[in-house]
């Protein structure tokens, strides 16, 4: 190991990005792997989580780590691309050890706390061992945080039992760091319990970010971990598309108990896109694109498409329509596109900027239909209309690419020929 730093942190190692020798970036760091023993020996760092391309992860051993310094981790770039998979005898910092609840010993007694990120360094013999501990007391009286505690390992107790009701405060603070395809990377692998607990902790807004990333059958389990009423506000979070695509695997009785606990609107928003055939326009459209009326500004069209929650292929396409403006709205008049919104003054009308020359989807149009017509006009999002013309929703690309991977795309392996086992 050459011109590591004396001390390193967990939390701050967390996405920092891994390099091989020739300066190409191979991974992101998500984790630590530790063995600890008891509470006297100092745990042994075995290596690195480290996602690869195709969101896999692979174990790295710190052997093979060069160089950690405050922006970046460098490799021998020899890697074994084999899915990482935690042994029994491992803990994971991150995902396990955070939020431990722990007692430290001091020269006037011991305060309890918990564990809110731990500290690394090498031995004498090239070891990386975890030499310290951030610890954080409970809050007392009308103090929002304890205080904070960096302590040696050797004054802390508690660190090599497991717990049965560890809390999640901490990993969930670190997870809320994370772009959300990343954090449902680590919640999907953590322990069945963890998992459970961290989700728990999460907001509802920022749990239903993370449940839009992941593949079906987490989203279903952790789903069924919430009670009812906080499954029915993480639902309402979610975008109506995602939702209810989450709710056709769920049993109809599940269903119609969250449908009926939902907010009216955001719960018929659900059932209206539950109704179309899987795989169709319909089924894959979002109901909430940007609609606006034909007295509209270019500057209110351009105030629109800045919400940092649009996709860049909802932002892509303004949905000009008469009233009503909420799906199925009145009939639309023309869509209007972001780079020609740009290119005119602000203060004109925004009907005067639209493309009346478009193709529409019908619902029932199949998802290969779909394909060619966003390719066949160079498009990322296209409305979806009834008969009469009224707006039904918007089918975007990404939408598309949802449905035309594998059911478990999301865990599938990218790379092929993968070595065997991990020394």
């Amino acid at each position: 190991m050459s011109t590591a730093p004396t001390r390193v942190y967990a939390a701050r190692l967390v996405g920092l990005p891994i390099f091989d020798p020739q300066g190409d970036q191979v991974g992101k760091v998500r984790d630590l792997v530790v063995t600890i023993r008891n509470d006297v020996s100092q745990p042994r760092v075995l290596g690195l989580v480290a996602e690869v391309f195709g969101r896999r992860r692979i174990f790295v051993p710190m052997t093979r780590v060069t160089n950690i310094d405050s922006g970046q981790v460098y490799t021998t770039g020899l890697l074994n691309m084999r899915r990482f998979e935690q042994r029994s005898t491992e803990t994971l910092v991150i995902g396990q050890m955070l939020d431990r609840r722990v007692t430290v010993r001091t020269s006037g007694g011991s305060v309890d706390g918990t564990v809110y990120d731990v500290g690394m360094e090498q031995a004498r013999n090239r070891d990386w061992v975890i030499s310290r501990v951030a610890v954080q007391e409970p809050g007392k009286g009308l103090r929002r945080r304890g205080q904070t505690h960096t302590v040696e390992w050797r004054d802390v107790a508690g660190l090599a039992r497991s717990e049965e009701e560890q809390g999640a405060t901490h990993l969930a603070a670190a997870l809320n760091e994370m772009r959300p395809a990343d954090a449902a990377n680590m919640l999907h692998d953590l322990p069945l319990d963890r998992r459970a607990a961290v989700a728990a902790a999460l907001d509802d807004e920022r749990l239903a970010d993370v449940l839009e990333e992941m593949p079906e059958v987490d989203q279903v389990a952790i789903l069924e971990n919430l009670d009812s009423e906080r499954a029915a506000d993480v639902l309402e979070e979610m975008s109506p598309d995602d939702a209810a695509d989450l709710m056709a695997d769920l049993p109809p009785e599940t269903q119609e108990i969250l449908l009926h606990l939902m907010e009216p609107d955001e719960a018929e928003d659900v059932r209206r896109l539950m109704a179309y055939v899987e795989d169709t326009a319909g089924a894959m459209m979002t109901s909430e694109p940007v609609i606006l009326g034909p007295d509209a500004t270019i500057a209110d069209a351009l105030a629109h498409v800045r919400n940092p929650d649009l996709t860049p292929s909802l932002a892509a396409l303004v949905y000009v329509c008469r009233q009503p403006l909420e799906t199925p709205t009145g009939k639309l008049l023309g869509v209007a596109h972001i780079q020609r919104l740009l290119r005119e003054p602000p203060s004109t009308l925004v009907a005067g900027a639209l493309d009346t020359s478009f193709e529409v989807l019908r619902p029932e149009a199949s998802k290969d239909e779909v394909a060619a017509h966003l390719a066949m006009y160079n498009l990322v999002a296209a409305p979806v209309v009834d008969e009469a013309g009224h707006l039904l929703g918007a089918v975007t690309v990404d939408d598309l690419l949802d449905h035309l991977l594998p059911d478990n795309w999301r865990d599938r392996a990218v790379r092929r020929g993968e070595e065997a086992g991990r020394g």
